[in-house]
């Protein structure tokens, strides 16, 4: 008795791969249309045990992108970032990507928390509201635009710290264009 021989079906090659993109690109499309899960935090946390040096290697890179963009020496960046965040322990750099103490104005995403400044030849504890960004790059951004753009009432109030030569000039410059109230700011961002 002969067999009758089935016929088989071969799909090219072709049919199957386009299929797999087709496949790919719906579930793509799901993926985006997929509602935010709000349990997770849509800002960035660093993690606040990095070594000294890890900090500065994290920070390195993207402060030489501002230098070559916009004239601030990587240093002084890495500089008030180490004195501001505490080389990035604070809960302002750590929960809210806040590295250089930027304070918040009108509707700017906020948080607030105490600080303390150096007010009429004494420190003390206030009350204020800081920026929060959604990563180290974005506070650093926005440091440097201020020191691009001034402020409102005075816009060339940092031009000194654009033009300083090496981050002792700097240093100085923040000091005296008043950019932190400690008397003893440029001095620390130096050591």
């Amino acid at each position: 008795m002969a067999r009758k021989k089935k016929k088989q079906f071969k799909i090219p090659a072709i049919i199957v791969g386009l299929l797999l993109i087709l496949i790919g690109f719906v579930f793509s499309l799901v993926s985006l249309t997929d509602p935010v899960d709000n349990s997770s935090p849509l800002i960035q946390q660093e993690d606040e045990n990095m070594t000294k040096q890890e900090f500065i290697d994290r920070l390195q890179p993207h402060a030489e992108e501002l230098q070559e963009g916009y004239g601030v020496l990587p240093s002084i960046i890495i500089g008030q970032a180490i004195l501001e965040s505490n080389w990035g322990t604070s809960q302002l750099a750590h929960e809210y990507n806040n590295l250089f103490g930027v304070k918040a104005e009108g509707s700017q995403d906020k948080v607030n928390l105490e600080t303390r400044e150096y007010i009429n030849q004494q420190w003390v504890v206030i009350e204020g509201d800081f920026r929060v960004y959604q990563s180290w790059e974005e506070s650093m951004d926005d440091h440097t635009m201020l020191f691009v753009n001034g402020v409102d009432w005075d816009p060339q109030k940092y031009e000194e710290v654009l033009t300083a030569q090496n981050y002792q000039q700097a240093a100085d410059a923040l000091q005296e264009a008043g950019y932190a109230t400690d008397p003893d700011y440029s001095e620390k961002v130096k050591t």
